[in-house]
């Protein structure tokens, strides 16, 4: 999976109380979410962000309350994915279970300008500054988690494995029902 984007750029410790203020976590549609992704932090945000984009943060990206919905914002705003110094461990996990991608990457977030064109090979854990010419080397998730992400989520994941099982047993029950 490529993905391509401008970079914004923020700072330590975002917590979800900004990515997606409280008073929006009422709200169950994606796209309504995302229309106050970050907002708090940054006014302008969802008027600047075009989809694809990709959010760069320094240390503790994520802390804060437990709330999903932070990564669903991010989602519903278009964001393809976070390359941070670090992650809240919670907000990790969120993301992993909703699709969205997450990089840890020190080296790429000082490597890396508000504004910059990057590109991130997923499967390779490789990020791009095409402002720049620079790679840099993210952590690497395992090829299951890679998988997980890629098909949207957990929820997306697991419907899909389950309609794979189906479909293999009645197979399997059309050919000795042939023989």
């Amino acid at each position: 999976m490529i993905l391509k984007g401008t970079a914004h750029k923020y700072g330590k410790n975002v917590d979800t109380d900004v990515i997606i203020p409280g008073r929006y976590c009422n709200l169950i549609d994606p796209v309504e979410l995302g229309k106050h992704a970050l907002e708090d932090l940054d006014a302008n945000f969802v008027k600047k962000a075009k989809a694809g984009d990709l959010i760069v943060a320094d240390t503790n990206f994520g802390c804060g309350s437990s709330r999903e919905v932070a990564a669903v914002a991010l989602k519903g705003a278009g964001v393809s994915g976070v390359v941070a110094k670090s992650f809240a461990r919670i907000f990790y996990r969120n993301c992993i279970n909703t699709g969205l991608p997450i990089f840890e990457c020190p080296e790429g977030v000082d490597g890396i300008n508000d504004g910059d064109a990057i590109t991130v090979d997923a499967d390779n854990g490789v990020i791009t500054n095409e402002t720049t010419g620079k790679s840099f080397k993210a952590t690497q998730f395992p090829k299951f988690m890679q998988d997980l992400i890629a098909k949207g989520g957990l929820l997306r994941y697991a419907e899909q494995r389950l309609a794979e099982k189906k479909a293999a047993k009645e197979g399997a029950m059309h050919d000795r029902a042939a023989t």
